[in-house]
């Protein structure tokens, strides 16, 4: 609670006085937008690490391919695991 000197003193200066509830209010708007943006970033993050993670076992396919005598078998699980991976982008 602002005295009476304080209100006249913040009220010459031109600065709008805002009550604690509405500060509040506006306290916990704000925070809920951090909130959303970090939880956004996070989400982006994560999508880019995946498809990173993606792009590797794709070229680890590539290259067992190009062995000769290769386990055809671990090229393919390869492949199954960057597509899986890309997969859990979609969700």
């Amino acid at each position: 609670m602002m005295s009476d000197f304080q209100k006249s003193f913040l009220g010459r200066s031109g600065m709008q006085v805002y009550t604690q509830k509405e500060f509040d209010e506006q306290l916990t708007i704000g925070k809920a937008q951090i909130m959303q943006i970090a939880i956004d970033t996070t989400k982006t993050a994560i999508a880019i690490e995946r498809e990173e993670c993606a792009k590797i076992a794709m070229e680890l396919a590539k290259e067992w391919a190009a062995i000769p005598d290769s386990p055809l078998s671990l090229v393919m699980a390869l492949e199954k695991c960057a597509e899986n991976i890309r997969d859990r982008l979609k969700k």
